[in-house]
């Protein structure tokens, strides 16, 4: 599959198509009510930026801010605000206006029954099931998938290297990871779907952060879930086990903005970011602030300079 075909089609267009009903329950504060739709915004204002609570989605969220900056656009950015239950319904209600997303992910939390997969499909898929007053921009090139992860040692004592291997160990095994992935279609309920695997035990700790990754390490949890450009799969020799099923669909980065922002200075400054940035190098910044404990923020307005994207 040629995940880069429609890329240059999709590149100078935006969608926002109305739905009958959003997705999203069990909000905070961040709550609100709907956002002013029409595709007609202005950034004049400045734009909010939200972001999840992990490393790359802060990363992501600095650069729209450093890209924003040096057009001329105000910006705030609100990290670590939590999942897209919290962060959807915030985008909807005007806490935030802007928040980087994954192709595949999003889908399927808006809409869990969608078979779409190529790039192409899941960004007309998208723009069928987003809420009113919000659309997706064109997605970049920087692609993060999640995965599901075990040690060498695990691997070899059960015979795995599919996520199909795992049926053969049902009620055996310990799955960690955050604990939205409990309920969703890429997670546990998927896993069982598609491909029958039961667990002994699903342990909720964080989006491929230190509490999973340590449970591996320890031995707390056999399977672990995290994302492809986690530079800790490499350094310590986990194995990503194979998706022969494609359970998994493709996570390009894709912003997500409210209606009321996107005028032509936001669309077009983003549409240059994801077209340089690349999936190696989001995983060299993701390495930058993990592994060498630089500031998110610090570390997206270098990128920024030193690609021509900000002064």
């Amino acid at each position: 599959m040629n995940r880069r075909t429609l890329l240059g089609a999709l590149a100078g267009a935006a969608v926002s198509v109305p739905v009958l009903s959003a997705c999203g329950s069990g909000i905070t504060s961040l709550d609100g009510g709907g956002s002013a739709g029409g595709g007609s915004g202005s950034s004049k204002g400045g734009v909010t930026i939200g972001t999840a609570n992990f490393t790359e989605n802060q990363v992501l969220g600095y650069l729209y801010a450093a890209v924003l900056e040096a057009a001329g656009v105000k910006t705030k950015v609100r990290p670590n605000l939590g999942t897209r239950e919290i962060l959807i319904p915030a985008l909807k209600g005007g806490d935030i206006d802007l928040l980087p997303e994954y192709q595949g992910a999003l889908l399927h939390y808006l809409d869990p029954k969608s078979k779409a997969t190529e790039e192409g499909e899941m960004q007309n898929a998208l723009a069928i099931a987003l809420p009113a007053g919000l659309q997706i921009l064109p997605y970049g090139m920087a692609e993060d998938s999640d995965a599901f992860v075990v040690t060498q040692e695990t691997a070899r004592k059960y015979g795995l290297a599919s996520l199909a291997d795992l049926k053969k160990q049902n009620g055996k095994l310990v799955v960690g990871a955050s604990p939205e992935v409990k309920k969703r279609e890429v997670g546990v309920v998927g896993l069982k779907d598609v491909y029958g695997v039961e667990f002994k035990e699903f342990k909720s700790l964080d989006s491929s952060g230190p509490l999973v990754k340590g449970a591996l390490k320890k031995g707390d949890v056999d399977v672990a879930n995290l994302f492809t450009t986690d530079t800790d799969i490499q350094a310590n020799d986990w194995v990503v086990l194979s998706d022969p099923k494609n359970l998994i669909p493709g996570q390009h980065v894709v912003p997500l903005i409210a209606d009321r922002k996107a005028d032509s200075t936001v669309r077009g400054v983003l549409a240059r970011l994801g077209n340089i940035l690349t999936t190696a190098q989001l995983t060299e910044l993701n390495r930058q602030v993990d592994k060498d404990k630089k500031d998110p923020e610090d570390v997206a307005n270098t990128y920024a300079k030193q690609h021509g994207l900000a002064k």
